[in-house]
């Protein structure tokens, strides 16, 4: 079959799945990326290594006609971590479907995977939906891999088994099934949408037991949390600790080896062995 890929490199294994299981790429919507947090590079070396057109621009209809003229409406248009809302597909393309990095009708939104470490989840998934017109993440579900966490999960552990998911989902159910499964999609049922994760909820309160400083860490890993220590504003990629009672006060930094910085939490201590005063960003735009 046919298809168009809307997405970047966060999912962009699914570009690859399609490819491997014999469908044929006719073009990649994409869009700018920062090179920090998202990237784009992979999935533009796959569409110009199979030298159809590339996109950054957001999606609109009239590109799918331009499309529907030249291929007719037999094709598939998938979307994996693309950023704006499709509408018009209906009646220019036979498929839309989307594949999204939780067990829906959980986890609507544009990046699930902080809450899922933040809240303890037991289990997750992917979910491939069809696309819907009126809302992020709401289409019926077309096929859906669901996993265990376990409780030492990261945000890198659970996003590689995520995009694993994801690439056996369009491999599998999608590249070899997709007419009959587009037949007996199954609607969502009840769920939320999860806003974007914000500063607040990224910023460590070693008032906290060790187990939640620790698991807020661990959620945001190479995206940094953000801590006070002292009077300085760091950002922590990388901590470990362990429970031991003490008399002082939390967030007070007990002990310092090189860069290791050993501070008090309510139950024990924090050992933040990789931080910076510089966030990704500010390291970025300064060079560093």
């Amino acid at each position: 079959m046919k298809f168009a890929f809307a997405g970047i490199d966060f999912l962009g294994g699914v570009f690859e799945a399609l490819t491997g299981a014999g469908w044929r790429p006719i073009k990649l919507f994409t869009r700018p990326c920062d090179g920090l947090y998202d990237h784009n590079e992979t999935v533009v070396a796959q569409a110009r290594r199979h030298r159809i057109p590339i996109q950054l621009s957001r999606l609109r209809a009239s590109d799918l006609d331009a499309l529907a003229a030249e291929h007719g409406r037999d094709w598939a248009l998938v979307v994996a971590g693309y950023p704006w809302l499709i509408t018009g597909w209906p009646g220019r393309v036979r498929y839309a479907l989307n594949l999204h990095p939780s067990p829906l009708p959980n986890g609507r939104g544009p990046y699930p995977l902080f809450k899922a470490i933040l809240d303890s989840y037991e289990s997750w998934g992917v979910t491939a939906h069809v696309l819907a017109e009126d809302g992020f993440d709401t289409g019926d579900i077309l096929a859906q891999e669901v996993f265990g966490l376990s409780p030492d999960e990261s945000h890198e552990t659970l996003l590689a088994r995520c995009q694993m998911a994801a690439m056996r989902l369009a491999a599998g159910p999608i590249a070899r099934d997709l007419p009959a499964r587009w037949r007996a999609a199954e609607p969502q049922g009840d769920g939320a949408y999860w806003p974007r994760i914000t500063d607040a909820e990224r910023t460590l309160d070693f008032r906290q037991g060790v187990g939640d400083v620790l698991r807020r860490v661990r959620a945001f890993g190479a995206i940094e949390t953000v801590a006070r220590l002292g009077e300085a504003r760091v950002y922590v990629s990388e901590a470990r600790g362990w429970i031991e009672a003490h008399r002082y006060a939390p967030g007070s930094i007990v002990h310092r080896h090189r860069r290791h910085v050993v501070v008090a939490a309510r139950d024990g201590f924090v050992q933040i062995t990789r931080w910076s005063t510089l966030s990704l960003a500010d390291a970025a735009q300064t060079g560093r």
